[in-house]
């Protein structure tokens, strides 16, 4: 232990002082492999540097599973997309539309419907614009405007109005998530999706023989705590005013859910489209449910299709037996993202990706759907659902 090694020891609650010669007394008492231990320790603390921690959102594993991959295009079958926003609609020009038209024939999209018509002079510039230059190839759906409910007269106004936009070309009414969450009325209430003050809205649908897509809420585990165990965390992160549990001013998901079903039931002559599968693609038996119990409820695939993915033989199976409820629908327009739907719907593939990892953090597994299955959700639910459906763009 001669020739001049010397030791920096790392703590000094250890038998020698810090930067001084080995205390051979001391060494000698110490036990041979922890002393042994102890130096190399000390030596890969001085000279390897500290590894970093990767975070989630970096971490992009490259799957070495070696299996069959049939990655879809375009529909086997031409479609009906019920959940569309195109928001410049009433100002697209001609190459916009035409370039729009060309992406979704490259699809096989035979019809979108544009869920953000507006109301009023927006709506009527929409219908003129799309429908104007491509008269079956788009469906323009009203919105309604909320501002001065609660005044005296506004349930008269709104439903004029929405007539009004039927006439100008609305083949349906688009509900967004607003209502039930935050909307406020005149007097700062919260005005929860089955406000009576609405229910001659939804029953002038019914007589006017339109369907009202409603998104409610936003998924459960929104509302939960938003520790290690939430399988949303990342979207939560990500998206922090998506977290509505410590907001005072926000129902329990339970309630806007249950709001919403209460619509259903009040107006059995309404036809209702369930945004988004309800946010119940991860309790599907719920969801069949509500299907059986209100037969004027149908749902669509709106950015939900990973649960769908997850659970190939229990999702396989459910709309196998609710093949007449759901119609198509993708959400915000990306047109390689329905590439995933076809593949999910189409073929029997094993672990790939979904589009969004936010979403999504698992992988996906092809349900390889009857083809009876495969035409009534592309189309064939859409054209007993949607009025003024153009029948000669599909094949029955």
């Amino acid at each position: 232990m001669s020739g001049g090694f010397r030791f920096s020891a790392p703590s000094p609650t250890l038998p020698f002082r810090r930067s001084s010669r080995f205390n051979l007394p001391v060494m000698k008492r110490l036990p041979t492999l922890a002393l042994v231990g102890l130096l190399a320790a000390t030596a890969f603390a001085q000279e390897t540097p500290p590894k970093e921690l990767m975070d989630i959102e970096a971490y992009e594993p490259r799957s070495t599973l070696v299996v069959p991959a049939h990655p879809v295009t375009r529909a086997k079958h031409p479609f009906v997309d019920a959940h569309a926003h195109q928001w410049r609609a009433g100002e697209m020009t001609d190459a916009e539309l035409d370039s729009l038209v060309a992406a979704m024939d490259a699809l096989h999209m035979a019809v979108m419907v544009n869920l953000s018509g507006g109301t009023g002079a927006r709506l009527k510039a929409a219908v003129a614009r799309m429908k104007g230059r491509y008269p079956s190839r788009f469906v323009v759906f009203a919105n309604l405007d909320f501002d001065g409910i609660g005044e005296p007269g506004w349930t008269e106004r709104a439903v004029a109005r929405l007539e009004e936009d039927v006439r100008n070309g609305a083949q349906g009414l688009k509900i967004f998530k607003n209502l039930g969450l935050s909307l406020r009325d005149s007097h700062g209430a919260r005005v929860p999706t089955d406000d009576p003050r609405l229910d001659p809205i939804w029953a002038k649908c019914g007589e006017l023989g339109i369907p009202v897509l409603i998104h409610t809420a936003d998924p459960a585990p929104f509302w939960q705590k938003k520790d290690r165990f939430n399988e949303r965390w990342l979207e939560l992160r990500q998206r922090p005013r998506r977290y509505y549990a410590e907001r005072a001013d926000i129902p329990p998901w339970e309630t806007l859910i249950a709001e919403q079903h209460n619509v259903f039931r009040k107006h059995p002559n309404t036809r209702f489209i369930n945004a988004h599968l309800g946010w119940l693609g991860n309790d599907l038996a719920r969801l069949g449910r509500l299907l059986d119990e209100r037969p004027n409820v149908y749902t669509e695939l709106g950015a939900v299709i990973a649960e769908l993915g997850r659970q190939p033989r229990t999702a396989r199976a459910w709309l196998i037996r609710y093949k007449d409820r759901v119609l198509m629908g993708k959400d915000a327009w990306n047109p390689e993202e329905y590439h995933v739907y076809f593949r999910l719907f189409e073929t029997a593939d094993e672990y790939f990706d979904y589009y969004r990892k936010r979403h999504a953090h698992w992988k996906m597994y092809g349900l390889d759907l009857p083809d009876d299955v495969l035409r009534r959700i592309y189309y064939q639910n859409a054209l007993r659902v949607i009025p003024g459906l153009d029948a000669s763009l599909f094949p029955e």
